[in-house]
Order: C-alpha cells, then sequence, then structure tokens
C-alpha cells in the first residue's frame, strides 16, 4: 500500500522560504517519479515539480531557480526546499507518486498514481 505523508507547510511573508517533506512508503519507484503539485483557491493542480529514482528533476517554468526537488538516499522521503516565495505561490501542496516528466513539465494521469493529503503553504505579501 502505497502511503504519502506531507509536512512542512505554513506561513511566511513574501521572500521567505519553506521546506516541504514528503514521507513516501509502499512505493517501488519502478518506471515513475515523485513529486509535488499544487492548488491554488479557484485555479486547477499544477506540477510543481517531480524527481525520477536516478536523481532526473522537473520544474515548472514558474518555480524554476527557486524551488529544489531532492530525495534522501534511502528514497523515502522527497524534499522541496522553496526560497524567494511570491504570493502566487499560496496554495495546497500535494506529494505525488507514480508522476511522469514529459517535454519538462509534470504530468499525473487522470485516474492513476497516488496523492498525499496535502499541506497549505500561504505567502503574505
Amino acid at each position: 500500500q502505497v502511503q504519502l505523508q506531507e509536512s512542512g507547510g505554513g506561513s511566511v511573508q513574501s521572500g521567505g522560504s519553506l521546506r516541504l517533506s514528503c514521507a513516501v512508503s509502499g512505493y517501488p519507484y519502478s518506471s515513475g517519479c515523485v513529486g509535488w503539485f499544487r492548488q491554488a483557491p479557484g485555479k486547477e493542480r499544477e506540477g510543481v515539480a517531480g524527481i525520477y529514482r536516478d536523481g532526473t528533476t522537473a520544474y515548472a517554468d514558474s518555480v524554476k531557480g527557486r524551488f529544489t526537488i531532492s530525495q534522501n538516499n534511502a528514497r523515502n522521503t522527497v524534499f522541496l526546499q522553496m526560497n524567494s516565495l511570491k504570493p502566487e505561490d499560496t496554495g495546497m501542496y500535494y506529494c505525488v507518486a507514480d508522476c511522469s516528466i514529459v517535454a519538462g513539465a509534470i504530468w499525473m494521469t487522470f485516474g492513476f498514481g497516488y496523492w498525499g493529503q496535502g499541506t497549505q503553504v500561504t505567502v503574505s505579501s
């Protein structure tokens, strides 16, 4: 059984930093990636960052240069370091497993894959 548990969300001022963690259990890391999606109020969910077992990463254009995704050696925890946060980064952040990186974008196939419960990130101006 795949389980994803996020932590590390919170409220910060614009320009601040947060580090999200996702504890991953039961995911075989066979062909998919582990990553982060976010959803702002009134907007669709968007892929923020993804990482494959071999360390290949991808980022949404809106976060490139500010966010860094990484994983520990045991590959049971994935991190998202978020720097230079902006109000538009506000939203619910979800850890996902079995994502795909296609043309530099992070995708989840509808009806497939795994999602965590989410952690709220709020950036005030």
